[in-house]
């Protein structure tokens, strides 16, 4: 296993999330198996700088259920990027990762932060390259 640095600064949230769960599935290796978990650990850092295309800002809302009577909570875009621009990350890659039990085993590879600094320097990461993800000018 390896781990992999992903610096989110400039990038796209869409296109990040792709590279990223590429990763975690484990697609970019030869031995690619669905049915196995071969992916890679992958740190995101600067997740508070990831940009979004579009009116998504202002028009996209998490929705979830708590599961009581009248727990239907919403959180826009705009104030999730504020206070927990890590979540944006997690739940954008995890919507692109198998919905099963595999699929919880991998989302438990990433590792987010919202600003530069992370503590897995001992796992010496390898710098990966989302120029893909980053928006041209």
């Amino acid at each position: 296993m390896k781990w992999y640095l992903v610096d989110a600064e400039g990038c796209t949230l869409g296109r990040l999330s792709t590279v990223v769960a590429r990763h975690l599935i484990g697609k970019h290796r030869a031995d690619y198996a669905p049915h196995k978990d071969l992916g890679d650990h992958v740190i995101v850092v600067n997740a508070g700088k990831v940009n979004v295309t579009g009116r998504k800002r202002d028009q996209k809302i998490y929705r979830w259920y708590t599961g009581y009577p009248g727990g239907l909570k919403e959180l826009p875009l705009r104030k999730a990027l504020v206070s927990h621009p890590e979540r944006v990350v997690e739940w954008a890659v995890q919507g692109m990762l198998p919905k099963t039990r595999l699929g919880s085993r991998m989302i438990r590879k990433l590792k987010v932060y919202a600003g530069a600094q992370h503590p897995h320097e001992a796992q010496r990461p390898v710098p990966l390259d989302a120029s893909a993800a980053r928006k041209s000018a």
